[in-house]
């Protein structure tokens, strides 16, 4: 074989070797950062798995702030909130300022870990209008309300 021929072959297999290497870290990191969304009913009775549960994975709890939950650490950010999915609750703790849309009995996607039978948020997020709801919660909100024969109003028409 001449040595051109050999230095192009060589070219190639290191290009491909770095091509796979570098889809490999891409696959790894976004493996590791992803956060699924999860209701309370699904983390506590352990359909989310056993990593969401024990509090090994991090992932996103999404239902609405069950009214009369809302407490705040006196002197301080320290806040402890339910969410509720209408079939589970789930104790929430957040140490950080949050959202000015934040208030019982609305929507919120929270991310962080569960720990010791509590969730501990390191982000919430509220919902920013009152018609807007993410869709995943939407979703599993509505299989809720089906399940409990619960009326789910109709979106009002848009007028001409």
């Amino acid at each position: 074989m001449n040595p051109t021929r050999r230095r192009r072959i060589w070219f190639v297999v290191a290009l491909l070797a770095a091509a796979g290497l570098a889809a490999t870290l891409v696959a790894v990191a976004l493996q590791r950062n992803i956060a699924y969304l999860y209701t309370p009913a699904e983390v506590l009775s352990g359909t989310a798995g056993a990593n969401v549960s024990s509090g090994e994975a991090r992932f996103r709890l999404g239902g609405m702030v069950e009214t009369g939950s809302f407490r705040r650490d006196e002197g301080s950010l320290r806040s402890h909130f339910r969410v509720t999915d209408g079939d589970a609750q789930l104790d929430v703790v957040y140490d950080k300022i949050l959202p000015d849309l934040f208030r019982e009995g609305q929507a919120v996607v929270a991310t962080g870990r569960m720990e010791g039978g509590r969730f501990v948020a390191e982000d919430v997020l509220a919902k920013h209008d009152e018609t807007y709801v993410p869709k995943e919660v939407a979703d599993k909100m509505g299989l809720a309300h089906s399940k409990h024969n619960v009326d789910t109003p109709t979106p009002p028409r848009a007028q001409p």
